[in-house]
């Protein structure tokens, strides 16, 4: 079972930058993967980037140049750095643990990127 407490979500003008923290209750070495998703009003959850505990990372294609997801295993934290943000990024972030064979999921913590 993994716990996870995602911070740091917000109001934030085009073009300006967030960071989104997510705590695990447990080593992030023991975590197959952890990942963002998001969900905005009236569309599917995706996949916004995601980090293997061997130290893959993969990201949509729409993120790409702007998001980087990174890992402190001292920590049990993962952090979403979002840059360049655009109108199109506002959605409902969630934390994501794929942890043997089920995921896991955080409260999920609202981005809005608006002027």
């Amino acid at each position: 079972q993994v716990q996870l407490v995602e911070s740091g979500g917000g109001l934030v003008q085009p073009g300006g930058s967030l960071r989104l923290s997510c705590a695990a209750s447990r080593s992030l070495l023991r975590i197959h993967a952890m990942g963002w998703h998001r969900q905005a009003p009236g569309k599917q959850r995706e996949l916004v980037a995601r980090v293997t505990s061997g130290g893959d990372w993969n990201y949509a294609d729409s993120v790409k140049g702007r998001f980087t997801i990174s890992r402190d295993i001292s920590k049990n934290t993962v952090y979403l750095q979002m840059n360049s943000l655009k109108p199109e990024d506002t959605a409902v972030y969630y934390c994501n643990a794929d942890h043997n064979f089920r995921d896991y999921w955080g409260q999920g913590t609202q981005v809005t990127v608006s002027s």
